[in-house]
């Protein structure tokens, strides 16, 4: 058996698992802002005030909108709902936290640096750019409409 055939067979075989390496990350990812977002969500009004004096301008209103981002992206990524479309909103709520909070302390995770919304933000790159995968609700929606577009032009 020639190294080509080989790497070919093997190559295929780990593709046919691409879907389920993508439920596993959509899950991670949603536990992992799972407790960041109840956090908030219970102390709302506390978020405001730390946002404020940290310098993030409008402190109430990102305080609500990083909230309910994250409450929605907890929801979205564990459903595989819109994956593509709550990744960006949660990306640019990991760059703000690295702006904001995780920037000054470097890169190590144990000293509240930037290495896990780092990780975060490459795992949501790739949900944006892979999509949901074949165990989502995305991919069921999007079989439905294929469905329905192929009863229209029939």
């Amino acid at each position: 058996m020639r190294f080509s055939s080989v790497y070919e067979s093997c190559t295929n075989r780990l593709q046919s698992t691409q879907s389920i390496w993508l439920l596993l990350v959509r899950l991670v990812l949603a536990y992992g802002f799972y407790h960041p977002a109840m956090m908030k969500w219970q102390d709302i009004d506390g978020i405001a005030d730390w946002f404020s004096s940290i310098g993030i301008p409008a402190p109430h209103l990102n305080a609500y909108l990083a909230t309910y981002t994250e409450i929605l992206g907890v929801i979205l990524l564990t459903l595989g709902l819109g994956v593509r479309w709550i990744s960006i909103p949660l990306i640019i709520t990991m760059l703000v936290a690295i702006k904001t909070v995780h920037w000054a302390n470097g890169f190590e995770a144990g000293n509240n640096g930037f290495e896990i919304p780092l990780y975060y933000i490459l795992f949501l790159l790739l949900l944006l750019t892979q999509g949901a995968g074949r165990i989502s609700l995305d991919e069921l929606v999007n079989r439905l409409l294929r469905r329905k577009q192929n009863k229209a032009v029939a």
